[in-house]
């Protein structure tokens, strides 16, 4: 039986075919005799053409087809043309108006044949997937809603094809189609030598056509087929055939006594009731089996019907909503009903083809829903007034979720909550810009938390992002709402103070933020101190730009930090200076070393008991082509944070090493050399470099020959690797010197743990040492602590006589400073230890200044 043609697609008066025109899919229609095509607008929108702009041949179309994706169509097409697939769908790419290539999913189905039952036409969509192909995130979901959807519309716009039966009123078959006798796999001529129904179900039941106790047919019709067909015909039921195709069988009774039984492969193919019905239905049905819900609106009296499946998709029956346009509006959430206005009076006005709008609708148990909705206006009056318009709803909430969850994450830090670096820029730009057009000021604070890395170190991680957490929580309680506080990373955290009136107003906020800061951190069992630095910038006083303050800020806080940590510092032009001369000499020191030019210089260091000198502190000095002598305090600082300071102290260590094997045989069997050690030699050691106890052995000296000085910030660190290298060099028999004794984090516990042979009092307690004086009982009680633990001490910055004599009073060890001689060059040393001894000799030594 010859299917039904369908319309021409210039057909617009289908309400169904426009609605899916309106969800974005191209049609094509394809005489197979002429190779003719036509396409709709839509079609040649998709590659970038204007309506009639293509020609409308077959050969126009191949052309378009991507090289690598021509065989395939022709397998796919070839194979639904010859029987051999049950439906035509591909994904293949086509070539646009512009070049370039989009991804198409292609659908088609023969909707006409001629008497035997050759193609004769196709008709199809092509749809957009090039999205979809570029979804690599959610691919996985899409595809599997994808295939189900894809199978739907082929079973949905497959072409109906029945087998026909007619019966008189003695149930003698009288009419019948070939069609009947494929699907039966009955021969023709039993069916034309016109057997009635008992017989021909006779012959089914002998062969098996519908299992044992025909359990291959519906349980409605079972009794029916059993007897042969006697008895009265059931109207409606389902068989499957032995081949597993599921067959949908159905009678008329007809006013003679006769009967008219159709039989629908429903495997393959959608029945249809008349040809104008069976086409609009196609197109209703596709939209359904998208698996969206399809409204219809007639605009003029405000009606509109949902499918089953819109209601579905927010809990609804059909008695809980009318057919009114309002209904969903009511439920639209409220921040979104303005924009889906716009959207919709854009299309009614005719200023978009299509009428797409995403927001929130209201489900039945209250909760909220995000969806996408399309839809097409497909008729108007005379006047251009939109009369009906037809969309679909979309469910796009996982869509939705997972964009606000990616978001989130490229926003704000995980751990604190708190914007991020990437947010608070965006911040910072849009206050610039209210502080631009309303003039006011604005304050850009960078605080950094002070000794983290120790409670980090001690306590390990999971209670230093406690801290963290509520230092964070600390500071956004005390600023306002309006201002935004960031975590940049680390311990490091930005806040924008907004709305200044005056610059004054800042002090107070400052000063509260480093006491919450500086109160106790319960951390566990633990209770915990830290302090804050906070570098301050201000627009527009400081800079204007963004990249500016940010740069001021950081500055800022540089100096804060450099002078002694919790406090606040204000960006000043001199900081910019400060800023730029610390980049020049960072520059600067990458070819120091390597063309020569550090130069090391050596400071007695004296036996007070007996006067006598076998003991150096090496120093070393950098001698600046252009600037000259630059000062140690500027240029270490310098070398340590950008990390020059590993092979600096190397090169140091190996001058020290061969000027004190000169030493041992000219000066004193047992000199030593102390050598500084920086915290980042031991925690970022260059593996290339050779281990200090070699390099010594190599020239025939032992570990005695060099003491290592350190400062009380190292023996914070809870590294493996520090530990292990502290612990190797008293292995090596290398002395190691605890430098600036009582100026950082002096505790009994570090001192006990490791083994630490000498303890430098700092010059700052020296300075004001005289009788009766605060900084005598600490020294004696430095020196009385240090014995009793087993270590030797010496005392830095000893410039008069008054200070040495208390010192020799207070058993203290050894001496250096100014009062014995300032640090001097190898030969110079040399030269004051000869005259020294040669003074020692004569009796006249009275250890005097150099």
């Amino acid at each position: 039986m010859n299917a039904v043609p369908s319309p021409s697609f210039d057909q617009t008066e289908n309400p169904w075919k426009l609605a899916l025109e309106g969800s974005g899919a191209g049609i094509w229609d394809w005489d197979l005799l002429t190779g003719a095509q036509t396409h709709s607008p839509r079609w040649e929108e998709l590659i970038g053409y204007g309506a009639g702009e293509l020609n409308k041949g077959y050969e126009e179309f191949l052309s378009r087809v991507h090289p690598d994706d021509v065989a395939r169509f022709h397998v796919a097409m070839a194979a639904y043309l010859e029987g051999r697939s049950p439906s035509y769908a591909i994904e293949l790419r086509l070539r646009c108006q512009d070049d370039s290539w989009k991804w198409i999913l292609a659908n088609g189905m023969i909707v006409s044949r001629d008497p035997q039952g050759r193609p004769t036409r196709m008709i199809g969509t092509h749809t957009d997937i090039s999205e979809r192909k570029q979804a690599e995130q959610v691919l996985i979901e899409l595809n599997a809603s994808l295939q189900e959807k894809t199978s739907l519309l082929q079973t949905t716009l497959t072409h109906i094809s029945q087998g026909i039966l007619v019966f008189d009123a003695e149930r003698r078959i009288i009419g019948f189609n070939p069609r009947v006798c494929e699907l039966l796999d009955l021969p023709p001529e039993l069916l034309a030598s016109r057997p009635k129904l008992s017989a021909v179900s006779q012959i089914q039941n002998e062969r098996g056509d519908f299992g044992p106790g025909a359990q291959l047919v519906g349980s409605n019709a079972r009794a029916f087929i059993v007897t042969n067909g006697i008895g009265e015909p059931p109207l409606d039921y389902l068989r499957e055939t032995p081949s597993g195709r599921t067959l949908e069988v159905k009678t008329q009774l007809l006013a003679d006594g006769g009967m008219v039984r159709t039989f629908a492969d429903i495997t393959d193919y959608v029945k249809a009731k008349a040809a104008l019905q069976e086409h609009e239905e196609r197109w209703k049905l596709a939209l359904e089996s998208t698996g969206d819900g399809v409204w219809d609106w007639f605009i003029p009296t405000g009606e509109e019907f949902f499918s089953r499946s819109l209601l579905q998709m927010y809990g609804l029956e059909e008695s809980d909503i009318s057919n009114n346009a309002r209904e969903l509006d009511e439920r639209t959430h409220p921040q979104d009903l303005a924009e889906l206005n716009r959207n919709r009076q854009a299309h009614f006005d005719g200023l978009t083809p299509t009428y797409v709008n995403e927001h929130r609708v209201r489900c039945k148990d209250g909760s909220w829903k995000w969806i996408m909705t399309r839809g097409m206006v497909i008729s108007r009056d005379a006047q251009g007034k939109p009369l009906r318009m037809i969309g679909t709803h979309t469910d796009i909430s996982k869509r939705k979720a997972s964009e606000a969850t990616i978001w989130r994450q490229a926003h704000y830090d995980l751990l604190t909550g708190l914007p991020n670096r990437r947010l608070m820029r965006d911040r910072l730009a849009q206050e610039l810009k209210k502080c631009r057009r309303d003039g006011w000021q604005l304050a850009l604070l960078f605080i950094d938390l002070d000794h983290f890395k120790e409670v980090n170190d001690t306590l390990g991680h999971d209670w230093g992002d406690v801290l963290l957490t509520e230092a964070a929580q600390r500071i956004e309680h005390h600023v306002r709402e309006v201002d935004t506080v960031a975590r940049m990373g680390g311990d490091e955290f930005m806040v924008i103070l907004t709305e200044l009136q005056q610059v004054a107003d800042l002090e107070a906020v400052l000063q509260k933020l480093l006491q919450v800061l500086g109160t106790v951190f319960t951390l566990g069992l633990e209770q915990v101190f830290i302090s804050a630095s906070i570098g301050v910038t201000i627009y527009p006083a400081d800079a204007e730009e963004i990249e500016d303050l940010l740069k001021n800020a950081d500055q800022a806080l540089y100096v804060a930090k450099n002078a002694g940590r919790n406090r606040f510092s204000f960006f000043t032009p001199a900081l910019q200076e400060a800023a730029q001369w610390r980049a020049q000499l960072t520059q600067d020191l990458r070819v120091a070393l390597a063309e020569h030019q550090f130069r090391v210089v050596y400071q007695p260091i004296v036996a007070l008991a007996t006067g006598v000198i076998y003991k150096a502190e090496v120093l070393v000095r950098w001698q600046h082509p252009r600037l000259g002598l630059v000062s140690p305090a500027e240029f270490i600082p310098v070398a340590e944070s950008s990390g020059q300071i590993v092979g600096m102290g190397e090169w140091v260590f190996q001058q020290a090493a061969h000027q004190v094997r000169a030493w041992r045989s000219l000066l004193h069997p047992d000199f030593q050399i102390s050598v500084n050690k920086s915290p980042v030699q031991f925690e970022n050691p260059n593996p290339e470099h050779t281990p200090w106890i070699s390099q010594l052995k190599s020239l025939g000296l032992d570990g005695s020959s060099i003491a290592v000085e350190i400062t009380e910030g190292l023996l914070l660190s809870t590294s493996d690797q520090v530990f292990g290298q502290l612990l190797s060099l008293g292995c090596d028999g290398i002395q190691v010197s605890l430098d600036d004794f009582g100026t950082g984090y002096s505790s009994l516990s570090y001192l006990q743990k490791f083994d630490i042979d000498y303890i430098k009092i700092d010059q700052s307690f020296v300075r004001q040492l005289r009788s009766g004086s605060t900084d005598l009982v600490l020294c004696r009680a430095i020196i009385a602590m240090a014995h009793a633990l087993g270590m030797k001490v010496i005392a830095e910055g000893v410039e008069t006589e008054l200070q040495r004599d208390l010192l020799v009073a207070l058993g203290c060890d050894y001496a250096q400073g100014y009062l014995f001689s300032r640090p001097v060059s190898a030969a110079e040393f040399e030269a004051f230890a000869a005259a020294r001894s040669e003074r020692q000799h004569s009796g006249t030594e009275n250890n005097g200044c150099f």
